[in-house]
């Protein structure tokens, strides 16, 4: 308490001499400039603590070029400068002024960045901007500047917003735990703080406490950095699963479309990965379009891409039907080679039209970002595709129970031999089922570019992917492929921090086929007479 007080009463005359002493102040930053010129890393650091106490207006300003390194000196003047852009300014007063001379930067090291950020920081503690006060929160915290104690009691004392006075009695903490007179209950209280913020930055500061700390809170500061392990390693399971979402949800956008034609048509489709790279190709087209004529339309790319890449690649999959599949049915064999020889001339066609490097896509602001959820990090791109996902099921689920050609589609997936003798016409369900495959293996392209290099081989990265999906899940479907995606996508990213990205594939090839030898049909098998024959 008399420390805190001490520290205060500090402040407060520091405060009222800033105040009653304008031209004292002034001298005294003129004085602390002068030592940037004299180009050692003492003196510089020597300079900064007076810069930053001094209370001038060019302070920050100061500060500020010095860590972009755009402060510079005048070696026969000795005078200050700061490059802004295309002018110099005079870090005295702040005016453009005509620099005399060669002028050579201040230089820095990584000590000196350090007492920068914490400078800085000291300087924004009491700024009227909630994101600057934050900002000066966290480098006041990883700086740990046990000087800055009496701006961060009465930053805090001032402070009304809940999550910003915490990040402000964090760095507190920190300061406290790096202060050498601060008392041993002071400094287990401190390492509760740092406790509860919970993530890496708080392992490493309650992990490199010097080995001088009294016994007490060295035994704190154990305790709290197992538990902050045992709080990590459990988000880092939530990361993985989360990463793992991510991954189901596109690896069901892929399979979905192959799920139905497999199931309906019994066609093995080796260009469907194709019908994905067309859609990814037409968002960059529109894309490009929009960038030429309209740039202001930009946000709004991915929401015209959509129907374009669902109509476009519907089409090229009825043209296929039509022209290839239709003449191979009941030869499975044969359509597998031909719809694999199609696949390589889709690509080449690719190649021709766009060139074979990889093509820019951009993101919408409303995709770009990111956010905190805990201990992990969520993308809003990632994010916004797994609800497409969802969308693009539950509107699949529904054509499928709601309408007539979805009507049919059962019909002809569960007996096609009753269901042509019923009236329903086999060839043409045939074509607009592939086509309609092709159309969300499409619109599955358009999401995909925004997380993947668009190029011809866009395809082949998920084809194989979305075959042990549709297998594992139930040949045909929807809630099979569904379960089946996100299942595989999550066992994927929690094998891949051990076994490494290609064991983790093997193992998940080797666990569906002893999974097959069990259950032939997959986890949700379809149901009729045809089907069980």
């Amino acid at each position: 308490m008399r420390m805190f007080c001490d520290r205060l009463v500090a402040f407060v005359l520091a405060f009222g001499l800033l105040l009653a002493a304008p031209a004292g102040n002034a001298q005294t930053f003129d004085a602390a400039l002068t030592k940037f010129s004299a180009d050692s890393f003492g003196d510089t650091e020597e300079a900064i603590a007076a810069v930053a106490a001094s209370g001038n207006r060019m302070a920050a300003q100061v500060l500020e070029a010095l860590q972009d390194a755009r402060l510079a000196f005048d070696p026969a003047s000795k005078k200050i400068y700061i490059k802004d852009k295309d002018r110099v300014l005079d870090a005295l007063t702040g005016n453009p002024v005509p620099a005399s001379g060669e002028l050579e930067t201040v230089r820095v090291n990584n000590r000196l960045r350090r007492s920068i950020e914490a400078a800085i920081g000291g300087l924004t503690l009491l700024s009227p901007d909630p994101a600057k006060r934050f900002e000066a929160a966290q480098a006041v915290f990883k700086s740990r500047d046990a000087k800055l104690m009496p701006l961060l009691d009465a930053a805090i004392a001032k402070e009304s917003d809940a999550s910003l006075k915490r990040a402000l009695l964090e760095a507190r903490a920190a300061a406290i735990l790096n202060a050498e007179e601060a008392g041993e209950a002071d400094k287990i209280d401190a390492v509760a703080v740092i406790r509860a913020r919970g993530d890496q930055d708080a392992l490493g500061l309650l992990s490199g406490l010097p080995a001088s700390s009294p016994p007490a809170v060295a035994r704190a500061a154990q305790a709290a950095v197992g538990a902050i392990q045992n709080q990590l390693e459990m988000w880092a399971g939530v990361q993985n699963a989360w990463y793992g979402l991510s991954l189901g949800s596109v690896l069901l956008l892929a399979a979905i479309g192959l799920a139905i034609t497999f199931g309906v048509m019994g066609v093995i489709n080796m260009a469907h990965g194709e019908m994905v790279m067309i859609g990814a190709y037409v968002t960059f087209s529109v894309q490009e379009l929009i960038r030429t004529y309209n740039p202001g339309l930009f946000d709004y790319s991915l929401l015209i891409a959509l129907p374009l890449a669902f109509i476009v690649a519907g089409a090229v999959g009825i043209a296929i039907e039509r022209s290839i599949i239709r003449f191979l049915y009941g030869r499975p064999l044969e359509t597998l080679l031909a719809t694999w020889g199609l696949s390589l001339i889709l690509q080449q066609a690719i190649r021709t039209m766009y060139g074979p490097t990889n093509r820019e896509v951009g993101n919408p602001s409303w995709m770009s970002g990111a956010f905190e959820l805990g201990q992990i990090n969520v993308t809003y791109g990632r994010m916004w595709i797994i609800c497409f996902t969802l969308v693009v099921f539950a509107a699949l689920l529904a054509m499928l129970r709601f309408t007539r050609l979805g009507l049919e589609m059962r019909a002809v997936t569960q007996n096609r031999a009753m269901a042509a003798s019923m009236g329903i016409r086999t060839s043409r369900i045939d074509a607009l089922t592939f086509g309609l495959g092709s159309g969300i293996a499409g619109i599955a392209g358009v999401a995909l570019s925004q997380i993947d290099n668009v190029s011809p081989n866009l395809g082949q990265g998920y084809i194989i992917d979305s075959f042990l999906v549709v297998v594992f899940g139930g040949v045909g479907n929807l809630w099979g492929t569904l379960v089946g995606a996100f299942t595989l996508g999550i066992a994927n990213k929690f094998l891949e921090p051990f076994a490494g990205a290609v064991l983790g594939k093997i193992a998940i090839l080797v666990l569906i086929i002893l999974f097959i030898q069990k259950r032939p049909r997959g986890m949700f098998a379809l149901k009729g007479r045809a089907v069980e024959s």
